[in-house]
């Protein structure tokens, strides 16, 4: 957490709040934050000047665009940006610090510490690491079911972790992965390479509709997350399987089950979800 859906929520709210800005200077007073370049000082006298120019999306990451420069930015957990007027209290956990040429600073909170940020040269990024190894984006025209299937149809490994994958399909975490396996009827310990060509279809589509009912709702706050307002997303009111242990399953009655499947506790209907047979 955060996922694809609070990802692309934080881009969009980024791109209405920080593009045009320019950046006079940064203070990083967390170093281990700034992953490349491995000197804070390189990194602030390198953007110091620049303007935004747009935020995009890879995956779970943030690419912050500016003149000449890619900022590639991961949440992580907790990680969250928020835009404050200078001289308004710098709160606890507050990492990084762009400050705008106009007053205003974007700042980053991680309580847990775990986010990252890449410095590259425009055109740089995509062909490096972190994102040079990401796989398909579920939410562009060419994610298919036919792309679904070549993506993880013959993987040996549970459908669950294959999903999880990044190095197959991008921007997919747990909670959104049970979501559409429940969509689809489709037990997450079964093996990948198992699924018919009709489950991959479901699959396919509860992806889609999963992800973007999620977007559209701004996301799930399941723990921490909001966007870059302050706003907390709504999607986990329309939560269907994930965090529903032994409730009643929507659709049948049963009660939701919890185990851990590719190391990761996991929600599932044992009626609606049977365990695969051999």
């Amino acid at each position: 957490m955060p996922e694809l859906p609070e990802v692309e929520t934080v881009k969009r709210t980024l791109n209405e709040l920080i593009v045009g800005k320019q950046i006079e200077q940064v203070t990083v007073r967390l170093p281990r934050i700034i992953q490349r370049p491995d000197d804070i000082h390189a990194f602030a006298m390198e953007l110091a000047g620049h303007h935004v120019t747009g935020v995009e999306r890879r995956g779970k990451f943030l690419r912050i665009l500016l003149d000449g420069l890619v900022l590639v930015s991961h949440l992580r957990m907790e990680g969250r940006y928020g835009l404050y007027d200078r001289g308004e209290p710098v709160e606890k956990h507050t990492h990084v610090i762009f400050h705008f040429t106009d007053g205003t600073e974007l700042r980053y909170k991680d309580v847990r510490q775990f986010g990252t940020m890449h410095l590259f040269n425009s055109g740089e990024d995509l062909i490096s690491a972190p994102l040079y190894k990401l796989g398909i984006e579920p939410l562009d025209e060419a994610f298919t079911a036919e792309a679904l299937r070549d993506a993880v149809g013959s993987r040996a490994t549970s459908i669950k972790a294959a999903l999880l994958n990044q190095a197959y399909i991008v921007g997919i975490g747990n909670i959104y992965v049970d979501e559409s396996l429940f969509r689809a009827s489709i037990h997450p310990a079964q093996a990948a390479k198992s699924l018919s060509m009709d489950q991959i279809s479901r699959l396919h589509r509860a992806i889609v509709d999963t992800l973007s009912e999620s977007v559209a709702a701004g996301g799930s706050s399941v723990k921490s997350y909001v966007n870059g307002q302050g706003q907390s997303g709504s999607f986990q009111h329309q939560l269907q399987i994930y965090g529903r242990k032994a409730e009643p399953c929507i659709r049948c009655g049963t009660a939701v089950e919890k185990t851990v499947v590719a190391g990761r506790g996991t929600h599932y209907c044992p009626s609606c979800q049977p365990v695969p047979t051999m």
